[in-house]
């Protein structure tokens, strides 16, 4: 992370509810002494990308819901965070609102019966764009850890597709599963 040390992240607290609780981050940012936050920068109705669309299974033409955030540490820059709901989920809920939602995504998600029973995640590292290097500081041949996510319902049904773009420097994922 940029204060130059070491930061495991684990998944499980983001993708669970958290009625009448502050967000997932700040929490975790408090843990370890920091502030965490984050910084809403777009809330809008697009049509998705190929990957965006095949994971959610949207057909050609349709649109999702898209809320982009800057996550913070310290007021520093550490993330990206892109996170798309099917329209037909998300329209007319405070999704599609260019506000912060109170416990989180997932704790309206819950209350509107999509809740994760199967989540799928992919990491991969690449060197960082130009946007991304501007947005979170990094020096001209950093790389970034991109972090994808797909949560689907009992039934299987994909609500939700995140994208993380991660500063790398210092970060480390950990996955824990209880069966």
């Amino acid at each position: 992370m940029s204060d130059g040390n070491s930061w495991t992240d684990i998944s499980a607290p983001y993708v669970r509810p958290r009625p009448g609780r502050s967000d997932a981050w700040a929490e975790e940012a408090a843990r370890r002494g920091h502030v965490g936050a984050q910084q809403l920068r777009e809330v809008a109705e697009v049509r998705p990308a190929a990957e965006v669309a095949d994971a959610l299974g949207i057909p050609s033409g349709e649109t999702v819901i898209v809320r982009r955030r800057l996550v913070l540490l310290d007021e520093l820059p550490v993330e990206l965070a892109d996170s798309y709901y099917p329209a037909a989920i998300a329209r007319g809920t405070p999704l599609a609102e260019a506000r912060k939602i109170r416990g989180g995504a997932v704790t309206l998600l819950s209350g509107m019966g999509y809740e994760s029973h199967r989540i799928q995640e992919d990491v991969h590292a690449r060197p960082a764009t130009e946007e991304e290097r501007q947005i979170l500081q990094l020096d001209p041949h950093e790389w970034v850890l991109v972090l994808a996510r797909l949560s689907m319902s009992r039934d299987g049904t994909p609500f939700e597709y995140s994208t993380m773009t991660m500063v790398a420097r210092g970060r480390h994922l950990r996955y824990e599963l209880s069966i």
